[in-house]
């Protein structure tokens, strides 16, 4: 119903657990307006290779309408509200 973020992470990657707090804010900031769900790689390893995920962390901002963009690596959180408002948000 609504756009959605993947966050496929591991506990013992860095990048990941500086992400953590930037999407549990994000959460918080667009409740109610998108998604965010979080995929262990090492607990989902099906699902994982399903996507095909090769590096870590990769985001797959999926909106209502168009394809999925895939986000490899660490961004700000400028980067990701600019994304979510551009992207997810225009694309309803």
């Amino acid at each position: 119903e609504l756009p959605c973020i993947v966050d496929f992470y591991a506990d013992w990657c860095a990048p990941c657990r500086k992400l953590a707090p930037i999407l549990d804010d994000l959460a918080t900031q667009y409740t109610g307006k998108i998604n965010i769900y979080k995929v262990d790689v090492d607990n989902e390893l099906e699902l994982s290779s399903f996507y095909g995920i090769q590096n870590i962390p990769t985001m797959i901002f999926c909106p209502k309408n168009g394809d999925p963009i895939r986000f490899v690596g660490l961004y700000s959180k400028e980067d990701y509200i600019n994304f979510i408002e551009t992207h997810l948000l225009n694309n309803i």
